[in-house]
């Protein structure tokens, strides 16, 4: 195993948006292999990942092969688990992966708000550590990792592979939401609360964070973006570890879930998309 390239023969687990983003990005150091659900989540996945080459420097189509089969990663150096922030879901498939993989693979999950010890307990596999890519992996540049005690033996291959996909890494402690998602989670939150309590369109909110806080996107523009859904787990799992009212998902967002609401994926959230 190359101690430039972290590793040569990576594995996905996951057909979603992290899990396309993350080996699009991977191919362009080694071959890689996706697993997918089903045939039909396969082809689906594929076509994601081979569009997103297109677009990224280096990105090969032809190092990436699409499986169904766990016993396919068994030859795999790293194999990255990139499902939905479910506890249950999560453990269940590195389990699964575990049991197909020799104790050379090292084994890693992309939750964004679970803690590395909750999954790894709860799935039996002590050597899993954390690798918080985000959305959209190709143009996120960073890489938050959290290596317990129990995975030492993989921090410097893990930091490696993060430099050769061009991102950069900071090794962070095993909390819930980890820097970013702790830090940022209130801040969505809150501005979904100025909502409820003003009446001000979620528009005007945005507006005034972008023009008088110089960021790129607003705040309920990008819950729209990351899913209401997803947010919402994201607060509960946050909430149930800090006990932190900030934590806690707002009302309006709840209910805009309930409804199917989820932004941008299901055509109508804080804004309609056609």
């Amino acid at each position: 195993m190359s101690d430039s390239k972290g590793y040569e023969s990576p594995g996905i687990a996951g057909s979603g948006a992290i899990a396309t983003g993350l080996a699009a990005v991977s191919t362009t150091t080694a071959d890689t292999i996706l697993l997918a659900r089903s045939e039909a989540s396969a082809w689906r996945a594929e076509e994601k990942i081979v569009a997103a080459c297109a677009k990224i420097e280096g990105a090969e189509p032809s190092r990436l092969r699409v499986t169904t089969d766990p016993k396919d990663l068994a030859d795999c150096d790293v194999v990255v688990e990139a499902i939905v922030e479910e506890l249950d879901a999560k453990a269940e498939l590195i389990k699964t992966l575990d049991a197909h993989l020799g104790p050379q693979t090292d084994l890693a999950t992309t939750t964004s708000s679970l803690g590395i010890g909750d999954i790894a307990a709860k799935a039996g596999v002590p050597r899993l550590y954390g690798l918080h890519v985000f959305n959209p992996v190709p143009r996120m540049a960073l890489i938050e990792v959290c290596i317990p005690d129990t995975a030492a033996d993989a921090r410097e291959r893990a930091m490696a592979w993060c430099a050769a996909l061009g991102k950069t890494a900071v090794e962070v402690p095993d909390q819930a939401g980890f820097v970013v998602n702790r830090l940022l989670f209130p801040y969505l939150f809150d501005a979904v609360r100025m909502v409820e309590r003003t009446g001000m369109e979620p528009g005007e909110v945005d507006t005034c964070m972008k023009l008088g806080a110089g960021h790129p996107m607003g705040p309920l523009a990008l819950l729209d973006f990351v899913g209401l859904d997803v947010a919402e787990a994201i607060g509960d799992a946050l909430y149930a570890d800090s006990g932190e009212a900030a934590h806690k998902p707002p009302g309006l967002m709840v209910e805009m879930v309930g409804e199917e609401k989820l932004g941008r994926k299901s055509g109508a959230g804080f804004y309609s998309y056609d």
